[in-house]
């Protein structure tokens, strides 16, 4: 073995100085370093030598392999400068050329809806309030008029995470009472922008994931007449002075007396298509009288206090500021699509 070992080093380092190509050079490496190299085959019977011969193969098979690694790197080395040189040489570079431009990126059509939607708010005095997206259950549910196992909270897909009582929000309500313990016994007039987070089935008009933007105004002698105006002007400001509107009955656990407003379907013109499900109108918001029992869990009497809050989704704005007919655009990253704004 010792005589392999010494015959091998000196035909392998032999060979090396005719490689000029780098798949040669890795070929030599496997050839003579490699799992079935005289030097692996000289580790794997070390075992069945003499304790004379042992240490002796040992040794020569180490000095054998950091030898051959060594002269393996200095001809990488080579290799490589070769190469670049070659590469110098034969490539031409014109530096008079001129330089291409950067090429700038734009704000996601959603990011322009929701700052849009803030300037209009911001005119009518209410604030940017920003909330956290991981929710207690209690914020999420309880403190809205949803205690545990009421049937309301079936209208929501949650997701759960592995903290007990800990879930990815489902809308931006939780912020209202957020909002109301932090400002009481003050009143409130603020929105609450964030992205939100349901279990549901994707389709053109649903997502998993979304934007929602929540209103909250909380005073004294504050009506549903209030809601409706302010409501009904974001629309005017939003869309174009003439636009048509309807408010339709609903019911949502944290408003008495609760309504859904809807805008007539820009796609269409109201004549009815997939986006508006034939209906000619489109549904931008729910909204409502906010509950006595959650005024009480935002500390406010609500004998003495009253309120309004609305939800609005960015993304079904946009599609009707811009006729989009699939949600899902806004999430599938196409720079065919985002470009277009």
């Amino acid at each position: 073995m010792l005589e392999k070992l010494e015959r091998t080093l000196k035909e392998a380092v032999e060979s090396l100085k005719g490689i000029t190509t780098e798949q040669d050079l890795h070929l030599w490496r496997s050839n003579n370093i490699g799992k079935k190299s005289v030097v692996t085959e000289a580790y794997a019977v070390l075992k069945d030598l003499s304790k004379e011969e042992r240490p002796l193969v040992g040794k020569l098979a180490n000095q054998v392999k950091q030898t051959l690694e060594k002269v393996y790197e200095e001809k990488k080395e080579e290799l490589r400068k070769a190469a670049l040189t070659e590469s110098l040489q034969t490539e031409k570079l014109d530096v008079t050329l001129p330089g291409r431009a950067v090429q700038l990126g734009k704000l996601h059509p959603v990011t322009k809806t929701l700052r849009r939607i803030y300037k209009i708010f911001a005119e009518m005095g209410f604030q940017v309030y920003q909330t956290r997206e991981v929710e207690s259950d209690d914020y999420n549910f309880t403190f809205l008029n949803m205690p545990e196992h009421h049937p309301a909270r079936d209208m929501w897909d949650t997701f759960y995470t592995k903290t007990e009582g800990v879930i990815l929000r489902t809308h931006t309500s939780p912020g209202q009472v957020h909002a109301m313990r932090e400002y009481h016994p003050e009143p409130i007039r603020v929105i609450l922008p964030g992205m939100c987070y349901r279990y549901e089935q994707v389709n053109t008009r649903s997502e998993m994931q979304f934007n929602q933007v929540e209103g909250l105004a909380v005073g004294k002698d504050i009506s549903f007449g209030d809601l409706k105006w302010v409501v009904s002007e974001f629309a005017r400001r939003l869309f174009h002075p003439d636009v048509r509107t309807r408010f339709r009955a609903s019911h949502f656990p944290f408003t008495e007396p609760s309504a859904e407003m809807d805008v007539e379907c820009f796609v269409c013109n109201g004549k009815g298509c997939s986006v508006c499900k034939q209906t000619g109108w489109l549904e931008i918001m729910g909204c409502g009288m906010v509950h006595p029992n959650v005024l009480r869990y935002g500390g406010y009497d609500p004998e003495e206090f009253s309120g309004f809050a609305f939800g609005l989704g960015p993304e079904r704005i946009t599609m009707l500021l811009h006729r989009i007919t699939d949600i899902r655009y806004f999430w599938r990253n196409d720079i065919r699509f985002l470009e277009q704004f």
